[in-house]
């Protein structure tokens, strides 16, 4: 009898020493993705800021001013002057859709019935 408590008590560590020999390459296998994930979203933010300053230096007002000075004949851009903004009160903003009645009440035969 105990010869196969023995046994049964080797098997059952080898074989929970398999399962955490597969556990530990399992977990070194998602550390290693979970890293290149990291590097990867430290590459897109350096590029994500390098981009946000390429735009910022491209839409400086001097060059687009320039850039409509030059292209004038092609694009007839003129500067932006405040007498071409509106106000608030000039803004055209849509009439609220009316809601639809369900289930009305006739008010008038209440009435009569009182």
């Amino acid at each position: 009898m105990k010869s196969v408590l023995y046994i049964l008590t080797v098997l059952t560590v080898i074989g929970l020493a398999f399962w955490a020999y597969r556990e530990n390459y399992a977990t070194q296998k998602a550390l290693t993705q979970t890293d290149k994930l990291h590097s990867d979203i430290q590459r897109a933010h350096a590029r994500l800021a390098v981009l946000r300053a390429e735009w910022a230096y491209l839409n400086r007002p001097d060059r687009l001013r320039d850039l409509a000075d030059i292209n004038f004949d092609n694009l007839g851009l003129l500067p932006l002057t405040p007498e071409q903004f509106g106000l608030i009160d000039q803004v055209a903003y849509p009439a609220p859709k009316a809601l639809p009645i369900t289930n009305p009440v006739d008010v008038s035969s209440m009435e009569a019935d009182e």
